[in-house]
């Protein structure tokens, strides 16, 4: 299949999911529009980006003359494509993965039997996609050090008086 055809394929599944006739703008912008995605789902960004992209090479080719298939893409633009349609098939893609991490999920049964009759919900955050440790961790960190490098600092002043 070429960039162009791969491209109507995915097009019109976009369509179909999001039931919206602005199809793969429309994923675009639900991407653009959902909080914390980049944070939640791994390679979200990269996705984003190459989304825009291959639309502006669908538009470039509809719109621009001397603009084809064969001068603004290669092969691998197609493969994307096609693994992204597929990533969408599978629930592999990162809508649907954004919605699977902030889906609430009910927390075990040993806390539920407590109180039956009121369910308790949590959300989880996949820790793995995490860039950097958080913020508390980290000034947590450098106060126990901190506070070890004084103490240290006094062992050493009472040994030398």
């Amino acid at each position: 299949m070429g960039f162009i055809e791969s491209y109507k394929h995915l097009e019109k599944l976009c369509g179909e999911v999001l039931n919206d006739d602005r199809r793969i703008s429309a994923y675009i912008d639900e991407m653009i529009n959902t909080p914390r995605g980049s944070y939640l789902v791994r390679g979200w960004d990269n996705d984003l980006k190459q989304l825009k992209h291959y639309r502006w090479i669908r538009n470039q080719i509809a719109h621009e003359p001397n603009c084809t298939e064969q001068n603004m893409c290669v092969p691998s633009d197609t493969a994307w494509l096609d693994n992204f349609y597929s990533r969408i098939m599978n629930q592999t893609d990162p809508l649907t993965l954004y919605s699977k991490a902030t889906k609430p999920r009910p927390t075990q049964k040993s806390e539920q039997s407590h109180n039956p009759k009121s369910p308790t919900y949590t959300y989880s955050q996949p820790t793995a996609n995490h860039k950097k440790s958080s913020p508390k961790v980290a000034g947590c960190m450098t106060f126990l050090v901190g506070i070890l490098i004084i103490v240290v600092a006094i062992v050493l002043m009472s040994k030398i008086l």
